[in-house]
């Protein structure tokens, strides 16, 4: 199974089953073993917002899990060495941008390539502009691995909570897209806006209202990015018996 990068070994009960049968060599990827950093792409702009996405969702991670991130999430570009300190990349975006240099698409292979788990994050919640940008960078960099419907039977929707479907700020498609790499989903692709049902202002306020649901919207988009993290953390389950303690007292406290 997939290497846990990042977490304090001693602590990480959740995903304990695979760590007795992680390559060494895979394990020497991504930073040290003391605290899983949740980065930010940093392509010019809007990432300042992003980081204030991966604060919060390293708070609840750390809060609902044994999991524990680092609280303060930087930022890094596909083009630097610092991309692979963190197992888990945020790519968040609301407009088209340029076609990225060949450099950071060759940034972002050899990153997927190495085990990393990029979540893109469309922050329109369903517009065009960043979508077809997206999927115009993905294919230079996959032309052999597009974007495909992730099923709502996979590992993601129950690496932590049992979830049914996708939602974010918005109730958006009922399934996510992602990039198969080898035996894992390495791209995860959003059009619900996650984070901004994650986001809170100075004040500890929520930034945004979440449409149509409210608060039980925002609290299953919480669910559901910690389940990205969590998966991001021991991908390749065969089956529930990692989680088969924790999925059950869910389904007997009716969650």
């Amino acid at each position: 199974m997939w290497a846990v990068f990042g977490v304090r070994w001693g602590r990480l009960l959740l995903v304990l089953a695979c760590l007795s049968v992680v390559p060494a060599h895979r394990a020497l990827a991504f930073g040290d073993a003391t605290g899983v950093e949740l980065v930010s792409l940093d392509l010019g702009k809007g990432v300042e917002q992003a980081r204030r996405v991966t604060e919060r969702l390293a708070w609840e991670v750390r809060k609902r899990s044994s999991v524990e991130p680092i609280l303060e999430p930087g930022k890094t570009r596909l083009d630097k060495a610092s991309l692979f300190r963190s197992p888990f990349l945020y790519w968040r975006g609301h407009d088209e941008f340029p076609p990225l240099s060949e450099e950071a698409i060759e940034g972002l292979r050899k990153y997927v390539h190495r085990g990393g788990f990029v979540l893109i994050d469309d922050a329109t919640g369903g517009g065009e502009r960043f979508d077809r940008a997206v999927r115009r960078e993905l294919l230079r960099a996959f032309p052999a691995r597009p974007l495909k419907p992730i099923s709502p039977e996979h590992t993601i929707y129950r690496s932590f909570y049992l979830l049914n479907r996708p939602v974010g700020r918005v109730q958006g498609p009922a399934f996510l897209e992602g990039i198969t790499y080898g035996d894992r989903i390495a791209v995860v692709y959003s059009r619900h806006d996650l984070g901004g049902a994650l986001q809170r202002d100075n004040l500890g306020a929520w930034s945004q209202a979440v449409v149509p649901g409210g608060a039980g919207q925002r609290e299953r988009a919480i669910r559901l990015g910690v389940n990205l993290v969590l998966y991001s953390l021991c991908t390749d389950y065969k089956d529930d018996q990692v989680h088969a303690p924790f999925i059950m007292r869910r389904r007997g406290a009716g969650r």
